[in-house]
């Protein structure tokens, strides 16, 4: 009889709570508001947030609304879904950053709230103390029923957008590695961090820079706190958000937050309530009014920390996008600001040796264009547009004894400070030995020694030191060149008519730095006006295009070369580099002259002492002829010496040569390849005097060695008239 008592029971339990959940409806806002107080003390999010606690509110109503439903459903039916409020503020908890565990705790408090309420409510409808114990267990069972399947869902919501939030963080943050730091240089870096972050992070973002860390002299000390503007962005256009343009200077108030995260390094985290707009926000009233109108909301202040030097600010700002940020938002851009301040800082430190080494090698290079009578000259440097920067391309044109001149260009292997400062070794140890006379070949071995030593200098982790170099000769008064290539393209020769193409091929011997392998000299002969083209590989091969494609183009621009070597160089230039060269470059064009052949004068001269009396009345006429009757008594004192001693210790044949150009050069050649040497002599000494008085009458005197024999030679400076006179002829 039991069994049909508990039926029986069942079924009135089941009609006396739907009876109360009628009873109860009208009262759902009231029951609401109920629960929500309750939760005052335990959520304080709920009041400190309007759209939580709106939505909270709706929530909260929907809850209740869908528990009477079920009491007033018919016996056995399963537990609704959780209402859509409910699962719109789980995503809201997960996107606020709002641990799951806060919003469970809400849900044991609205369900023990509401089982109080309803309890409370079930004797006044009945005074069966059995009915009132079974309608309270039955309650408490579809409670439960209901908070456990409704939880699951929102916890599944939850879950899912914080699973979705964080997909979208990893997606940030793989955009922000690719697109950060593409480019070396410090503006473009700063405009990437703001492009990747403004697309879906932040509304605003303005990256500023300490002067002292854009002027490339290292960060100043934190209280020189003086920041540039180096990029801003916005999702609004025109960046209505900041009064300040890029390149604009600013301060912060002494005791801001910026101050204060530049001072102690830690990034800050501020939410902005109400109508508070702190002075470093917004400067002015106006513009704090225009930042309430957009709603601006939460501000992220991120110092930029690369290398243990801080850089500057990086403000993230929210107002169109409603949710503030959180701490996750906060690591988020920590994150990506440490990548970014370690691409500024690489683009700083980039820039820095740049300049120092383009201010190095135009230091090193000649200044202006060599005004010699054998040639006219025009020449172009162009450090590499890509990241491997400035290099070590050198060129140079070096005036030489007998009215001849040096042309060279070379290349270091490598980029940089450590490329530019051994070009600058390198081309300093070409001048030494170009003053010493040494034909090409033998100057190119001795220049291979140099690097050698170089390379022994070096540390390991240095990397191995290596050049290219081509040193050729001219002599306008053979108008014959001769040259050697240590691994360098050969010159290109343009002759008055044509391309020349009938040139001896000129032997490529081993770079610098090898050792043991020769190097060999060609020599030929040039008609007057004649074009050399000496430049680096940088020149004429490229990413896109071969060497023997530029070569082609190469030649293509000087079949029709104007007069200009300047407007041949631009050509040149325009042609085979029309965008930011991938190599440094140097280019050296010269145009060959040919000396008067009045302005040299010849005499064989035999190997008899009683020659030097001879030599110095032809010294005497020619000199007379030339009208610098001045320089007579000097020329023949050289001259007896020089011939005296080639006479005394050198082979025939001898012969003594003049030559007239911007200066008088005595030379006395002969077939020894002894050299004399400057000495003091003694007081009863009979000899030893004479190249001492050559050197006292002469500006410079010395000796070169030939296949065939030396050359003394001695020069002097004309008169002002002459000189003029001279350099026109």
């Amino acid at each position: 009889m039991a069994f049909p008592y508990i039926r029986t029971m069942g079924t009135e339990v089941d009609a006396f709570l739907g009876q109360l959940a009628r009873r109860l409806r009208p009262q759902v806002k009231t029951l609401a508001g109920l629960l929500l107080q309750r939760l005052n003390g335990e959520l304080p999010e709920l009041w400190e947030n309007a759209d939580i606690a709106a939505l909270t509110l709706e929530e909260t109503a929907q809850h209740v609304t869908a528990l009477l439903d079920l009491l007033e459903a018919r016996p056995g039916a399963s537990a609704p879904e959780a209402p859509p409020a409910a699962l719109d503020i789980a995503r809201l908890y997960a996107r606020r950053g709002i641990p799951v565990s806060r919003l469970l705790r809400a849900y044991r408090l609205d369900h023990l709230t509401l089982l109080e309420q309803l309890q409370a409510e079930a004797p006044r409808l009945t005074g069966d103390w059995r009915m009132v114990n079974q309608a309270t267990v039955r309650l408490v069972a579809i409670g439960f029923d209901y908070v456990d399947r409704s939880s699951e869902e929102v916890v599944a919501a939850y879950q899912e957008e914080r699973d979705r939030l964080l997909q979208r963080r990893l997606a940030l943050t793989d955009r922000a590695s690719k697109r950060i730091g593409t480019t070396l240089d410090i503006s473009r870096t700063a405009e990437e961090l703001t492009e990747v972050c403004t697309e879906d992070f932040a509304d605003f973002v303005t990256v500023d820079l300490f002067d002292s860390a854009l002027d490339e002299t290292g960060t100043g000390p934190p209280e020189a706190l003086t920041q540039r503007r180096v990029a801003q962005r916005s999702v609004l256009d025109d960046c209505p958000e900041s009064p300040l343009r890029v390149g604009g200077t600013h301060t912060y108030p002494d005791d801001s937050e910026p101050v204060r995260a530049l001072t102690t390094g830690r990034s800050v985290l501020h939410h902005i309530a109400g109508t508070e707009m702190p002075s470093w926000v917004a400067p002015s009233e106006s513009h704090g009014r225009a930042l309430r109108d957009l709603g601006l909301h939460s501000v992220l202040l991120v110092p930029l920390h690369a290398r243990g030097d801080t850089l500057g600010l990086v403000q993230f700002v929210r107002h169109r996008t409603s949710a503030p940020f959180d701490d996750d938002d906060l690591l988020l851009a920590q994150e990506i600001v440490s990548r970014a301040a370690v691409s500024i800082d690489n683009a700083r430190r980039y820039t820095h040796e740049r300049s120092t080494a383009l201010a190095l090698q135009r230091t090193l290079l000649p200044r202006n264009t060599v005004k010699h009578a054998a040639v006219e000259t025009a020449s172009r440097y162009l450090p590499a547009g890509s990241r491997a920067g400035v290099g070590g391309d050198w060129y140079d044109v070096i005036p030489l004894s007998g009215a001849r001149v040096a042309l060279v260009v070379g290349d270091v292997v490598g980029h940089g400070l450590r490329a530019a400062a051994t070009m600058g070794r390198l081309r300093t140890a070409v001048r030494a030995f170009a003053d010493i006379d040494l034909m090409p070949d033998e100057l190119l071995t001795h220049l291979d020694d140099v690097v050698i030593r170089m390379q022994r200098e070096e540390s390991p982790d240095e990397g191995e030191t290596s050049a290219t170099c081509l040193y050729a000769i001219y002599d306008p008064v053979s108008r014959r060149c001769s040259l050697a290539s240590a691994g360098h393209v050969p010159p290109t020769v343009v002759t008055p008519s044509k391309i020349s193409e009938n040139l001896p091929e000129v032997p490529i011997g081993p770079p610098l730095g090898l050792g043991g392998l020769p190097f060999e000299t060609t020599e030929f002969e040039l008609p007057e006006d004649s074009l050399l083209v000496l430049h680096t590989d940088g020149l004429i091969a490229g990413r896109t295009r071969d060497v023997d494609q530029g070569l082609a183009t190469l030649h293509d621009v000087l079949t029709s070369a104007p007069d200009s070597l300047e407007e041949i160089c631009d050509r040149l230039l325009a042609a085979l580099l029309p965008g930011r060269p991938a190599d440094d470059v140097a280019l050296l064009v010269a145009r060959t002259h040919a000396l008067d052949p009045d302005h040299v004068a010849t005499m064989d001269l035999p190997s008899d002492p009683a020659a030097v009396s001879g030599a110095r009345r032809f010294a005497s006429d020619v000199l007379t002829a030339w009208g610098v009757e001045e320089l007579s008594f000097t020329t023949e004192l050289i001259v007896s010496e020089l011939v005296t001693n080639a006479i005394r210790y050198g082979k025939s044949p001898v012969q003594l040569r003049l030559i007239l150009q911007s200066t008088l050069t005595c030379e006395v050649s002969d077939a020894s390849s002894t050299a004399p040497h400057l000495r003091r002599a003694r007081i009863f000494d009979e000899g030893g005097r004479g190249l001492l008085l050559v050197a006292q009458c002469a500006e410079r005197w010395g000796t070169r060695h030939g296949r065939e024999g030396k050359v003394i030679w001695a020069e002097q400076a004309l008169p002002s008239d002459s000189a003029s006179t001279a350099e026109v002829a």
